[in-house]
């Protein structure tokens, strides 16, 4: 069994303060590492993860629109600025927006037939990214990382439903 990095270790002091503080500055870590290799394939298709994500949530709704709130909800992570976001990808031709007809205060957002080829068009290196990612787990492991994230988040989620992302699956 190996020991813990909490506590003393032959005069390197304290490591962590505590296992949790331990275990939340690992997944911090694997979170930074597995993002760089996520960025480094957003950046040669001039993308973000926030817009990928944006984009693949309103193709599994297609061709359906979601309000932009309904869409900020279920993005991965939270978008400080979803209008620029929205516009950025607008500019490109891969969003419409409209504003609803019984609400005008509420924007609808759907994706275009040019957004809806922009993700078919990367779809191959998407998945070699995840693969390069977390290829080298099994698929036990794989479900049992993802229980373990589920369980983590559960607490700190209003909304129990935060896990039935649409087009997760």
């Amino acid at each position: 069994m190996q020991k813990s990095s909490v506590g003393s270790e032959r005069g390197r002091g304290k490591l962590f303060d505590s296992l949790e503080q331990e275990a939340y500055l690992q997944l911090w870590r694997t979170y930074d590492r597995l993002r760089e290799i996520e960025d480094e394939l957003f950046r040669k298709h001039d993308i973000n993860a926030q817009q990928y994500n944006s984009l693949r949530i309103l193709k599994s709704v297609r061709p359906g629109a979601m309000t932009t709130a309904a869409l900020s909800a279920r993005l991965v992570s939270r978008s400080p600025d979803m209008t620029r976001m929205l516009d950025k990808l607008q500019s490109r031709g891969w969003v419409v927006r409209n504003r609803n007809e019984t609400n005008r205060r509420v924007s609808e957002v759907k994706i275009t037939p040019a957004g809806v080829a922009f993700l078919a068009r990367i779809a191959v290196a998407v998945q070699r990214c995840n693969r390069e990612q977390l290829g080298h787990l099994d698929r036990d492991s794989l479900q049992g990382l993802i229980r373990l994230l589920k369980e983590t988040r559960r607490p700190h989620e209003g909304d129990p439903s935060g896990d039935d992302w649409p087009g997760n699956y």
